[in-house]
C-alpha cells in the first residue's frame, strides 16, 4: 500500500492546525507556507476535510480554519479516509461480507490479505492527531528542523 500526496500533505496540513489553531483560527496560506504545499491543492484538501467534518471554517477578517473536534478524537486513519478512501492494501472478495467468491472457503491467502489490513486499520486508528502534535512539539523544543516540513 502506498499513500499518495492526498493524505501525506493532509496529514502534515492537519498537525500543522492542530498546532497553531489553539486560540484563532489559521489561514490555508499559513499553512501552505510552512508546509511549503501548495495553495490550491491545499484548498482541495481542506475542502474534503472540512467535508469529512474534521476541521471547520471560521468567516471574517481573523477566520481560517480550525479543527472540528478535538485533537484526541482524531485519529490518523479518520484524516487517511477522509482523503485516501479505502485504505485496505488488498481487497479480497472472500473477505466481503455476503461474499460472491466461490472459492474463499478454501483460499488459504485470504487470511493473508485480512492480516494485512487488520494491521493497517490497527496502526491508523490506534495513533491520534493529539499525539502526533505532542512529538512535534517535542521536536521543536529540541531546537531541531521544523517536524513538519519534511519530504513525506
Amino acid at each position: 500500500m502506498k499513500l499518495s500526496t492526498k493524505g501525506r500533505y493532509g496529514l502534515r496540513a492537519l498537525i500543522d492546525l492542530a498546532l497553531y489553531s489553539e486560540n484563532e483560527a489559521v489561514s490555508i496560506q499559513s499553512i501552505a507556507d510552512r508546509q511549503s504545499i501548495s495553495y490550491s491543492y491545499l484548498e482541495q484538501l481542506v475542502g474534503k476535510l472540512r467535508k469529512a467534518g474534521l476541521v471547520s471554517s471560521v468567516r471574517g477578517a481573523q477566520g481560517g480554519y480550525m479543527l472540528a473536534k478535538p485533537a484526541e478524537e482524531i485519529s490518523v486513519g479518520d484524516v487517511l479516509r477522509a482523503l485516501e478512501g479505502n485504505l485496505e492494501a488488498v481487497t479480497c472478495p472472500g473477505n466481503q461480507e455476503n461474499s460472491s467468491c466461490e472459492g474463499a472457503d478454501l483460499c488459504v491467502t485470504r487470511y493473508v490479505w485480512q492480516r494485512i489490513n487488520d494491521s493497517i486499520k490497527d496502526a491508523v486508528d490506534t495513533i491520534m492527531l493529539d499525539q502526533l502534535v505532542e512529538e512535534s512539539r517535542k521536536i521543536r523544543d529540541k531546537g531541531q528542523v521544523s517536524a513538519q516540513i519534511c519530504e513525506n
